[in-house]
């Protein structure tokens, strides 16, 4: 299907251009979303009447999209999710979940402004690019962790996808390593005594 774009739309062209897309891709997403019109002559001659309308709207929002993206972008956005010891999230981070965290944190955004590249389905730091404007776009970090403190921790670097049963192996390791030892310096001062016994057997009678 040959469309004409509305706005800029990131590798497929800028406002005016005609493109071919294919044909889900212009139902689902492109038309229905304000972002193009079907490539028709009716509609060719409707985008070049309001064409200059449309440029100076589009300049107008992204002057806005400027400012907040002075304010929004590199902040961190933290996202509670119960995980498993191993870090694996019951389930995942939405764009939604970014959206009300940056809602939380102070910034109004649409959840379709988030941009996941996969969905987010374990404890850590994730960057996140944030569509402000077809021609601005920001990047977050969303820290997801089980809890505040845990999030803490992560931001200062740390790994808590460590269990508990590492800690346990640690400290059994340790221990046994304690035990080998103990045998041999009992050993060493029984033999010491068996020595000093056997010298005094040997020492004939004054």
């Amino acid at each position: 299907m040959q469309v004409v774009l509305l706005e800029r739309v990131e590798k497929l062209g800028q406002m005016g251009d005609v493109v071919k897309v294919k044909d889900g891709f212009a139902r689902n997403f492109l038309l229905p979303r304000g972002k193009a019109l079907r490539a028709t002559k009716d509609n060719l001659k409707r985008f070049e009447e309001q064409r200059a309308q449309l440029e100076a709207r589009n300049l107008e929002l992204r002057k806005e999209a400027e400012q907040v993206f002075e304010k929004v972008n590199g902040e961190k956005f933290i996202v509670i999710r119960q995980a498993g010891d191993t870090g694996i999230l019951y389930g995942s981070v939405s764009t939604r979940d970014i959206s009300d965290a940056m809602t939380v944190g102070g910034f109004s955004t649409h959840r379709n402004q988030g941009q996941l590249d996969k969905p987010i389905k374990n404890l850590g730091l994730h960057d996140v690019r944030v569509v402000l404007h077809p021609e601005v776009v920001a990047t977050v970090s969303v820290n997801v962790a089980r809890s505040e403190e845990e999030a803490e921790r992560q931001a200062r670097g740390e790994d808590v996808t460590q269990t508990q049963d590492d800690d346990d192996d640690i400290e059994a390791a340790e221990f046994f390593e304690d035990e080998e030892l103990a045998p041999d310096e009992d050993g060493s001062e029984e033999a010491e005594a068996d020595a000093e016994s056997a010298s005094e057997e040997e020492t004939p009678a004054g």
